[in-house]
């Protein structure tokens, strides 16, 4: 905890953080007005009891221990001489860097308490002010700026020359060296005897030898002269050890005062350094102790400055000493709200608190530019108050490093922004005021002489780019514009108020006054309440820069990258051993052709080579070409730009991958991996998440290459987008180059045109983020990156077995028929069977089912593929279903029941099962097909053969879902239709071959019969298969013929040729279909220009082939015509022999109307196609009334 000034605990360490504790809240001479101090940092010892000194004791005599130091008194040379009013010209930064949290966001003000007392009494004081002024974020930091120490140095060094120059000319043309008078040395050494009496623990008086008397004058002046001109720095001569160590603080920088407070006063938050001894003693614990003449009254400019001084310390009491000529006369103790009240000091605390509030604002307004010197000026004697901007002035006319608070200035810039970083998770609206902070710092540095801090600039400033959030988001986690407390503007113009609020702008000043930013006319307008509230506006123009679009995000990363990289280049002194390389030059970009590839085996080489190098980086002996030490800030600081530029190179060719650019994509990748390379090298030992980073960078390669691989027609425009190079990409390359020679993944970033090869370093691509996942034992922690990983390798293996698969299927395709199958051939089923079963174990062992399913269902096509080869090779001579062909067929079967099993119900993927399903039934109906069509006759009996089939057959339909709506259900129909038709053919075909065995006979009657009419229901459901319907239906009439032909009586002949010309009456729809279809290209044809092109087509525009139709046309109307003669003979000698009935004589005359119709047509050879298919129709129109059926036609 932290503690009042006034007690006594020991004080914490400087720059611990620490709970703020809330002051007293004091009421002063009737006003109230809020005041509360909380001592950050205290190097002063308990407080002690003052010894009160005796009546008539001599101040002018020397106590024993006087200038001996003193633990009361804080450290030498601060307060030898009482409570000095030397200020130190760099103290706020001391104090600012020990208590960086509160710069730049919580503080208004950082400063020593005599700056802040100067400032409050500008408007009671003829004095002279002279202060310089600087803005971190929201933060003003005052300095006193001794314009005569300054000009006495510039007279000896000749620096600052242009502002005494400055001063002469504007402000006091008569300037000269201002010398101390001896009353003011003789009331210095009083005080600074009578603090040393006091602190005596016996109270007495305790002179030395009157030799010591020296003492009195010469070494104390001697001293304080010493103290101040050892306080200024050199202009910007900051040693090694500070551009090494940014957070050295030094020449001046030191925080020397006794005490830190955070000072509230009113609403203005002040961190203010002070050494003003505190006593113990009294009716409070904590009293100052004053020494004062009893023939000079107090006036209000030293009543200001006691009640301030107990404010800012918290103390509630003063004790003042009177003497007179340096004898003691007597004490007084004074409370501190009292102060403002003594006689001949009042003075109003109102105003002293709208003072503050108005030279805040005043300043606030007008010190807008971060990094700036501003000086605020007062003359002796004068009411007048300037601000010039110190910066601008100098660069006008020398090197801006002429300013001693240049460098002081960077560092706290560069610190606060350090600080801010580090919390930056916690509050992304930040993002914009630390980027100023790190502008304006990288703005005042020189690379020659601070690389360390400009290359932790850059760094910090390519962080602030997240480029691995989610797109989505990009302008979600923090404002874009962040209107945050601290912004403010860069560039801001000043804004004059309106003359009534106390105007400050220079328009009405004299012209020799036109250098100042702004003036206040009269001291007098900073008693007035709220003069300046109106100005303190300050727009907020911290905006994070608006990327639109990831690639302008990784640019602006990259751009900062190559500047930090090249602060760190040139710091490295070591040059011999480089080649000498232009930056400008581009550095060639490898590209290899299939010529010069030499193919998957010098691929293999490589990768052992890689996962040896992977291996390696437990040895460390790794080193740098360029001479960096490992452990300098080079070193570290370069292996972290590296590793940026990779990261960002990774996010371009992600995003370029998304864009479909895939030689952009591979460029980026290629460089994202150079970078890496070069980062190997540097580093002995890899982090886990460096190696998970080079996985994904391995993996997207991999992608780049499979998509390149797919997408080979567009290779021309992938190549030029390789090959292009900007010039930001060439220098950062440049740099890597003086590391190492990047060629550590070239295997698996070169573009070439070979298909082979692209999929072949896709598939390394992953097995080498695999490896590096197994070695690393980063599985665990990196599950889905394991997962992720294992997917690609299963998939790409896929993609590598098709692709032989396809080469195989080419092979098989170009060979001459009845040519054996060939090595080739052999090989390339070995290669696809070889990565199918690889890439079924990647996907067994992260449980995916479903593409372990469909690569079972890949491994099954590649079965039926052998199985095709070897059925080629037989030629079709008298060719018979081999044993080969059924072994593969069976394999085949093997995997897609495996594929089924795998995936155990199609709830789990709909599409894949009815793929599969899909798959089996055409496995089965193909091999059931093959053994009808080709029986092996040689090898098995004719039965067995028939019960093969017929079992295969079945399968097939098994396997073939008829009554789930899908794309696929049209093809599964017409598929179970043309089963049916088959089976019916087959039975069919035995009945009419078989002899003897009555009760088979009569099965195969009754499975032809089933078989056919489940064929002709299918087709009835399908509006794209007339032909096939057509087919079934004369096969049904020969089947009725057949059967016929094995009746012997009348009545039963004219039954059966009743149902046969009933099945027949049925074939309109088909007919309609034809017609439909016929009519369509007719009216095509006569919309063409050009009509011999349509006529040259075999098939209709919908797909009609015209030869069947001509063909079953032809038969159809021989069946018709031999139905009708036999029905029209049966009907007329039934007719002769027992008289027919009314519906016969109907009948009859129906059936010799179309008979004698369809012999006239059928002698007409010039009718179309179209004409005779109308024809069949009105015929079939008139037999229609016979049929007891509904719907005659196709549904």
């Amino acid at each position: 905890m932290e503690e009042p000034c006034c007690a006594g605990a020991a004080a914490p360490l400087r720059g611990d953080a620490e709970e703020p504790k809330q002051g007293s809240v004091l009421f002063l001479g009737g006003n109230e007005v809020k005041s509360s101090a909380v001592v950050k940092y205290s190097s002063a010892p308990p407080q002690a009891a003052f010894a009160r000194l005796q009546e008539k004791t001599d101040l002018k005599l020397p106590p024993a221990n006087w200038l001996r130091e003193s633990a009361k008194l804080g450290p030498a040379g601060t307060t030898i001489l009482g409570n000095s009013k030397k200020s130190k010209p760099f103290s706020s930064f001391g104090m600012a860097y020990d208590f960086i949290d509160s710069v730049g966001n919580d503080v208004d003000v950082v400063s020593d308490s005599e700056n802040i007392k100067k400032l409050l009494k500008i408007p009671y004081s003829k004095s002279h002010v002279s202060m310089a002024v600087h803005r971190i974020g929201r933060t003003l930091l005052l300095d006193e700026l001794d314009i005569q120490e300054l000009f006495m140095r510039s007279s000896q060094t000749g620096d600052w020359t242009w502002l005494k120059e400055f001063y002469q000319r504007l402000i006091d043309q008569k300037w000269q060296r201002k010398k101390k008078s001896k009353e003011h040395w003789y009331q210095k050494a009083i005080l600074s005897k009578f603090l040393y009496y006091s602190i005596n623990g016996d109270g007495a008086a305790q002179p030395v030898p009157s030799t010591s008397k020296q003492h009195q004058g010469g070494p104390v002046a001697g001293e304080s002269d010493e103290a101040g001109r050892a306080s200024w720095p050199a202009p910007f001569e900051m040693p090694s050890s500070l551009s090494e160590d940014p957070g050295a603080s030094n020449q001046g920088l030191k925080n020397d005062f006794v005490r830190n407070i955070l000072w509230t006063f009113e609403d203005i938050h002040m961190l203010v350094g002070s050494n003003m001894p505190i006593f113990g003693g009294g009716r409070y614990p904590a009293v100052s102790l004053r020494l004062r003449d009893n023939n000079k009254p107090i006036n209000v400019l030293t009543g200001i400055d006691y009640w301030l001084d107990n404010l800012i310390c918290n103390v509630p009491e003063l004790v003042m000493c009177f003497h007179v000529n340096g004898i003691v006369q007597k004490y007084e103790m004074i409370k501190t709200e009292d102060i403002p009240n003594l006689e001949n000091s009042n003075f109003s605390t109102k105003v002293i608190k709208d003072i503050a509030q108005n030279i805040l604002s005043f300043l606030k307004s007008n010190c807008t530019k971060e990094g700036h010197t501003y000086w605020l000026f007062k003359a002796s004697g004068s009411d007048i108050v300037k601000l010039y901007d110190l910066t601008t002035l100098c660069e006008e006319t020398e090197d801006k490093y002429q300013n001693p608070f240049t460098m002081p200035v960077a560092i706290l810039l560069y610190k606060v922004a350090c600080n801010m970083m580090l919390k930056k998770n916690q509050n992304k609206k930040h993002y914009g005021t630390i980027r100023t902070l790190l502008l304006n710092c990288l703005k005042l540095l020189d690379n020659g002489r601070h690389p360390q801090i400009i290359a932790s600039a850059n760094y910090m400033l390519s962080e602030l780019f997240q480029l691995d959030e989610p797109k989505k988001e990009d302008n979600a986690d923090f404002p874009i514009n962040g209107n945050s407390d601290e912004s403010y503007s860069e560039e801001e113009e000043e804004m004059p108020d309106s003359d009534e609020n106390g105007s400050y702008s220079n328009s009405s000043d004299p012209p020799d006054d036109n250098k100042a930013v702004a003036i206040i006319k009269s001291v007098g307008e900073l008693s007035v309440p709220e003069k300046y509230k109106s100005v303190h506006r300050i727009r907020p123009s911290c905006a994070f820069p608006v990327c639109h679009g990831t690639e302008e995000r990784c640019r602006l990363v990259l751009n900062h990258v190559l500047e930090g990289l090249k602060s760190v280049d040139s710091s490295v002194k070591k040059e011999g051993d480089l080649p000498a390389a232009d930056p400008s030059t581009p550095i060639p970009l490898k590209y290899e052709d299939e010529s010069t590839s030499g193919g998957p085996e010098s691929l293999e080489k490589q990768m052992a080579l890689f996962l040896d190098k992977m291996g390696s980086f437990q040895k460390g002996k790794h080193s740098s070409q360029s001479g960096m030490i490992p452990g300098s800030w080079q070193y570290k600081m370069k292996l972290q730009l590296i590793l940026k530029s990779s990261r960002a190179y990774y996010v371009l060719s992600d995003a370029a991958m998304v864009l479909q650019k895939y030689g952009r994509a591979l460029r980026y990748i290629k460089l994202a991996l150079q970078c890496h390379d070069t980062y190997c090298c540097l580093c002995g030992s890899m982090l886990p998440e460096v190696l998970v980073f080079l996985c994904q960078c391995l993996t997207l390669c991999g992608d780049i290459q499979l998509m390149l691989a797919q997408n080979a027609n567009n290779r021309a425009a992938y190549l030029e987008e390789y090959n292009y190079q900007t010039k930001e990409d060439q220098e950062i390359l440049h740099s890597l180059h003086r590391e190492s020679r990047c060629q550590g993944f070239a295997w698996a970033t070169d573009l070439s045109t070979d298909l082979e090869y692209q999929l072949s370093v896709s598939c390394k691509c992953y097995e080498a983020a695999y490896e590096i996942l197994l070695f690393s034992n980063l599985k665990s922690q990196n599950p889905e990156q394991h997962i992720q990983v294992l997917k690609r390798m299963g998939n790409i293996r896929n993609e590598i077995g098709v692709f032989y698969m396809n080469q195989a299927a080419a092979v098989q395709t170009e060979r001459v028929v009845s040519k054996n199958v060939s090595t080739t051939e052999q090989q390339l089923w070995k290669k696809s069977f070889s990565c199918f079963e690889e890439g079924i174990q990647n996907f067994e062992s992260i449980d995916d089912a479903t593409n372990a399913a469909l690569l079972l269902c890949n491994t099954g096509r590649l079965m039926r593929i052998c199985a095709q080869a070897h059925c080629a090779a037989e030629g079709d001579y008298k060719r018979e279903f081999s044993p080969e062909e059924a072994l593969y067929y069976n394999k085949a079967i093997d995997y897609y029941l495996k594929a089924l099993r795998s995936l155990g119900k199609r709830d789990v993927h709909p599409a894949v099962w009815d793929s599969v399903n899909w798959e089996l039934s055409t496995t089965y109906f193909t091999m059931a097909t093959l053994q009808q069509d080709y029986a092996p006759l040689s090898r098995k009996a004719q039965e067995q053969i028939e019960k093969e089939v017929s079992e295969a057959m079945m399968k097939s339909l098994k396997y073939c879902d008829v009554d789930t709506v899908s794309e696929r259900q049209p093809l599964c129909q017409y598929r179970a239709a043309t089963i049916h038709h088959r089976l019916a053919s087959m039975y069919h075909s035995c009945l009419r071959n078989q002899v003897g065995d009555e009760h088979l006979r009569k099965q195969h009657r009754v499975l032809a019969d089933l078989h056919y009419s489940k064929a002709v229901r299918l087709f009835q459901l399908l509006k794209d298969a007339p032909c096939e319907f057509l087919r079934v239906q004369l096969e049904r009439v020969a089947f009725a013929e057949f059967q016929m032909a094995s009746q012997n009586s009348s009545a039963g002949k004219l039954k059966t040729l009743s149902g046969a010309l009933d099945i027949m009456t049925k074939t309109r729809g088909a007919f309609q279909l034809i017609r439909k279809d016929l009519v369509a290209e007719c009216e095509q044809i006569s919309k063409d220009k050009s009509p011999a092109e349509s006529m040259s087509v075999n098939d209709s525009p919908a797909g009609l082939n015209k030869e069947e139709v001509l063909k079953l046309l032809g038969i159809f109307e021989s069946r018709m015509s031999f139905l009708l003669l036999q029905s029209i003979k049966l009907l007329t000698s039934s007719k002769k022999k027992i008289g027919g009935t009314n519906e016969e004589e109907a009948v009859l005359k129906t059936n010799k109307q179309v008979y004698s119709l369809l012999l006239r047509a059928t002698a007409n050879k010039g009718l179309s196609l179209l004409e005779r298919t109308e024809l069949i129709l009105n015929l079939l129109e008139q037999l229609a009334p016979r049929s007891t059926e509904g719907n005659p036609g196709m549904q």
